[in-house]
């Protein structure tokens, strides 16, 4: 099936084929046609499965025959957990809308407000926002709700975990109650469905994609190595594989700095991404990247959500992620679009508790691979492959700041219908639509790339320690 059979105008279609894509994926083949008859949605879905074109195309359809919008007004809120990814969605609508009257703008904290106020003057079919700097431009008066038919929360179970409970729920109270929600998450937790009680009305619940699996392209082994060499273990892989484009994960902002100064100071040109950096800084390091002139870019979990890097051979865990699904998450930058990627862990005695969760989490015992001239002086220990399920934990809750620069988890951690048909409010019986099989052809993916197959979503688990901080 093609895009042509889901009820999409002309227009789009030809920007979706200027884009190279033919055929659609799962999420898209059950998320469009269930925005497009004004229900609500509730999908399972990751970064990577097409999920931003499920609930953008939709909705520019049905934007096309609406009405006018008022100055400082918007039709469609599409909230978004960090910058990188509201900017990400931003870019998207902009491809997707390219032949209609659509307006499209994105917000976020760690810019100036005041241009941001100014273009909301105009008003804006769409607007892609952080909700931190959301709440300051309302609370200045400078967006306004009447308007709004579309509410979209983008990676809610990120939103959690980065403590935006209580922004979310203030955002809710601004909005009018007639109003169509679809809410996107890598997982359908105890404390996503209570949010969505109070959000989604009847909603179509979408899943697409196996727990808590990986890419079968993507080749995961882990390198055991003393904590103090863990740099100098870097240099050598990067130098001897000749690796021209590598992400590498670190579990601090301040180890990125470091890590990425080291780097430099080796002869390898890299560059750190977190949330102290400011939006230019990371911009910036970003299309080094994307360009080579950067060959290591360091990221922290939060500043790489929405990131968008296309063919990227190698990613490398320098830290172990505390949260066993952030593994998954971390390593799905590679593999994409049917190419082969590698995913590399580092990992030293006193990660051996991440470890087996994340071995737990995706059932699979990693390969390891000893590298010469790399003595241990603490074993990694091996276990016996443990499938008992991890009780989650639930996130804390951070205090309200003031702007989305403050508000990162890294510093701690009936409504009317714009759809063609009104759906039958009298129905009490949720529809839940099961996974389709993989698609041929070249796929819309969720940041405007190929994709083949679906995605990847994931339970969350947690580590607990016992008597220890293990850094």
């Amino acid at each position: 099936m093609g895009f042509t059979a889901l009820g999409l105008s002309a227009p789009i279609l030809r920007a979706i084929q200027e884009q190279g894509y033919v055929t659609p994926l799962p999420i898209q083949l059950q998320a469009i046609p269930a925005v497009l008859e004004g229900h609500d949605v509730m999908a399972v879905a990751q970064t990577g499965t097409g999920k931003t074109a499920g609930f953008t195309l939709p909705i520019l359809e049905c934007l096309r025959a609406g009405s006018l919008v008022k100055n400082n007004h918007i039709r469609v809120l599409i909230l978004a957990p960090t910058r990188e990814l509201a900017a990400q969605i931003n870019e998207n609508v902009i491809k997707y809308s390219r032949y209609l009257r659509v307006s499209t703008f994105v917000v976020f904290g760690g810019v100036k407000i005041n241009p941001q106020k100014m273009r909301l003057r105009q008003g804006s079919d769409i607007l892609v926002a952080t909700p931190g700097r959301l709440i300051d431009l309302y609370n200045q008066n400078a967006v306004k709700f009447s308007q709004l038919e579309v509410l979209v929360l983008d990676e809610a179970d990120r939103m959690l975990d980065m403590g935006f409970i209580l922004d979310i729920r203030r955002i809710l109270n601004m909005l009018p109650k007639q109003r169509q929600n679809l809410l996107f998450s890598a997982t359908f937790s105890d404390e996503i469905r209570e949010l969505a009680k109070g959000l989604v009305n009847e909603p179509v619940e979408i899943s697409v994609t196996p727990v808590n699996s990986t890419a079968t392209t993507v080749e995961q082994c882990i390198y055991p190595v003393d904590k103090g060499k863990k740099a100098f273990m870097l240099v050598r892989l990067i130098k001897d594989g000749n690796w021209r484009k590598v992400l590498v994960f670190s579990r601090t902002k301040h180890g990125a700095n470091k890590l990425a100064h080291y780097l430099n100071d080796q002869g390898i040109a890299a560059a750190s991404i977190h949330g102290n950096k400011s939006q230019g800084a990371r911009t910036r390091a970003l299309a080094d990247f994307k360009s080579g002139q950067v060959r290591v870019l360091v990221a922290t979990d939060i500043a790489a959500r929405g990131i968008d890097i296309p063919q990227l051979p190698q990613v490398v865990n320098f830290d172990l992620p505390s949260v066993s699904e952030d593994y998954v998450h971390r390593i799905g930058r590679t593999g994409r679009a049917g190419e082969s990627g590698k995913a590399i862990s580092l990992v030293c005695a006193d990660e051996a508790i991440y470890l087996f969760s994340i071995e737990r989490l995706i059932k699979q015992v990693l390969p390891r691979i000893e590298l010469v001239n790399f003595t241990l002086s603490a074993q990694l220990p091996e276990l016996k492959l443990d499938t008992t399920p991890i009780k989650a934990r639930r996130p804390t809750k951070s205090k309200l700041g003031s702007s989305d620069k403050t508000r990162s988890c890294e510093n701690a951690h009936k409504h009317k219908s714009i759809g063609i048909n009104q759906r039958n409010l009298g129905s009490k019986r949720k529809k839940s639509i099961a996974s389709g099989s993989r698609q041929g052809g070249n796929h819309l993916g969720a940041e405007g790339q190929n994709i083949s197959g679906s995605g990847k979503a994931v339970q969350r688990h947690r580590v607990r320690t016992v008597n220890k901080s293990i850094v």
